[in-house]
């Protein structure tokens, strides 16, 4: 047996990549602006009102109020792990949702994207799927290896969300988490900077004006597209 076989790969050229810099990340859709209190709160605050179950899977929430948002928001922003972004629809400049990067390992090039909370004006629309597509390509960009996506393994939208956008199912972890009281197994998810190529001709095809009839529907499925690259599925779904 050789060392290959015995020990693992070698990583030739390897340098751990920097940290994500708080940046604004532009697309066609939105851009990911650095979350920002005074900028960014009393929007989604607004967007998320009355729709509480957006804060079923997540360690906090819902808000009680839009002063209760705003301070929790000035505690997140500014911090490196997690380096939260707000969603901003690029028509209307409008705050609709927010995502993070966490556990955030440079020395693995090891990097995650959770916290995400999308208001029902953005959820299953092209917009929310490049905002996804934005912070994939930025961290392989930046020289992350590994993009995990983890959840609550009963959160099926989720784990079907992380199946579409072509990361492959590697296992639930039981008795992972308590969170709000309660017991969390976390499903696990991943894509690696092998699988990102094919993987982000999969976006370009899907997000193009041209796969979109006058009536903005879909004329290939992102899930169809990024399936032929996961090297892994989810049974549960």
């Amino acid at each position: 047996m050789d060392d290959t076989a015995r020990l693992g790969q070698w990583v030739d050229n390897w340098a751990p990549p920097a940290f994500p810099p708080r940046a604004t990340i532009e697309g066609r859709l939105v851009r990911l602006e650095p979350l920002d209190a005074d900028r960014h709160a009393a929007q989604l605050f607004a967007a998320f009102s009355g729709h509480d179950w957006l804060w079923d899977y997540l360690p906090y929430g819902p808000f009680a109020s839009a002063s209760a948002y705003h301070r929790w928001v000035k505690e997140m922003q500014g911090k490196t792990d997690p380096a939260f972004y707000a969603i901003c629809d690029q028509d209307s400049g409008q705050a609709l949702g927010v995502a993070s990067y966490l556990r955030i390992s440079p020395e693995a090039g090891s990097i995650e994207v959770g916290h995400i909370c999308l208001s029902p004006a953005l959820q299953r629309r092209p917009s929310a799927t490049e905002a996804m597509f934005l912070m994939m390509d930025h961290a392989f960009s930046l020289g992350y290896r590994r993009y995990e996506w983890k959840c609550n393994a009963l959160n099926l939208p989720s784990r079907r969300a992380a199946q579409r956008l072509g990361f492959s199912f590697e296992g639930v972890f039981r008795n992972h988490l308590v969170v709000k009281g309660r017991n969390r197994d976390t499903a696990w998810f991943a894509m690696i900077d092998s699988d990102w190529p094919p993987l982000r001709e999969a976006f370009a095809a899907w997000l193009s004006p041209t796969n979109f009839d006058a009536n903005g529907k879909q004329r290939e499925r992102l899930g169809d597209l990024t399936g032929l690259v996961r090297v892994a599925s989810d049974p549960a779904l």
